[in-house]
């Protein structure tokens, strides 16, 4: 019989430990319609809202109460509730989107890079490169400071032609990558001609080399040809003084850069001659212009 002594207080305690739980499961049922937790204070965590709803509110702000950061942050509530659902995924770009118009350029790239890598084959993956290449293109500093951003705008614009030519963002792209282009080219040229009212030649030739052979499609070529006509007359190298005013005159004869060039190589007792052998003719050689 000691058996039967020693099971008895076992089998209470195992009831004991069953209504205990049964206790406990039913208090954490009441407290959590009763917004409270098992301890008996209040429970503040607000309930998770319809996916669509906080969406449909975020567009509302974003177009009829032109409140783009409150909207980007209605979307990103989409993403942080519904993680996994399809309009997390509608939600995160246009929360980069939101930021954009808001002008919060970092919040906007660093939502669009997210995007990306997380659905990197969506249909929208061509706007979010776009957003990323426009944020930079937005903060183009003025011709007299650091270029940075620009050459960053360039990088993102030049991957939404490489990824999705064919992309609707494709032909914008195309634009912004011009003005940027232009933008420094023209950095080339504060340079360059600080360099040149310093009489340092060679600095100044370097210069507007680096226009004359990857931005001459801006519209400081013709200006970089000339100043080039320039330097090299007053290092008296004529040959590429002639080269230079010849190949500004051949593709832009009507332009007034040429008129400067052209007065500067007859001064020195020359003419207009391009040295099909210089870096200058090969430069504009390369594209079909020379």
């Amino acid at each position: 019989m000691p058996e039967m002594i020693v099971s008895v207080p076992a089998v209470a305690g195992r009831r004991r430990f069953v209504r205990a739980a049964a206790m406990l499961l039913l208090a954490g049922s009441l407290g959590a319609c009763s917004g409270f937790n098992l301890f008996g204070s209040k429970d503040d965590t607000p309930p998770d809202e319809a996916a669509d709803r906080l969406y449909n509110e975020g567009l509302y702000l974003l177009n009829v109460k032109k409140r783009p950061q409150e909207a980007a942050k209605k979307f990103e509530e989409v993403d942080r509730q519904h993680p996994y659902s399809e309009w997390a995924r509608k939600s995160l770009i246009m929360s980069s989107y939101a930021y954009y118009q808001a002008a919060e350029y970092d919040d906007c790239i660093s939502g669009a890079q997210r995007y990306i890598t997380l659905h990197p084959g969506s249909p929208d993956a061509a706007y979010a490169q776009y957003l990323i290449g426009a944020s930079f293109f937005d903060q183009i500093p003025d011709i007299t400071r650091d270029q940075a951003r620009t050459e960053k705008a360039l990088a993102a614009l030049q991957e939404v032609i490489r990824k999705y030519p064919t992309s609707e963002y494709a032909a914008s792209a195309k634009q912004k990558m011009q003005v940027a282009y232009d933008q420094l080219a023209g950095k080339e040229m504060q340079i360059g001609r600080y360099y040149l009212d310093k009489k340092d030649y060679t600095g100044a030739i370097n210069r507007f080399k680096v226009v004359v052979t990857k931005y001459q499609t801006t519209r400081h070529v013709e200006e970089a040809l000339m100043r080039l006509t320039e330097a090299y007359m007053a290092l008296g190298i004529t040959e590429e003084a002639q080269t230079a005013a010849a190949v500004l005159g051949h593709n832009f004869p009507d332009s007034v850069w040429y008129k400067h060039a052209y007065t500067l190589v007859k001064t020195g007792g020359n003419e207009p001659v391009e040295n099909k052998g210089s870096w200058i003719s090969r430069a504009f050689s390369k594209v079909g212009l020379g």
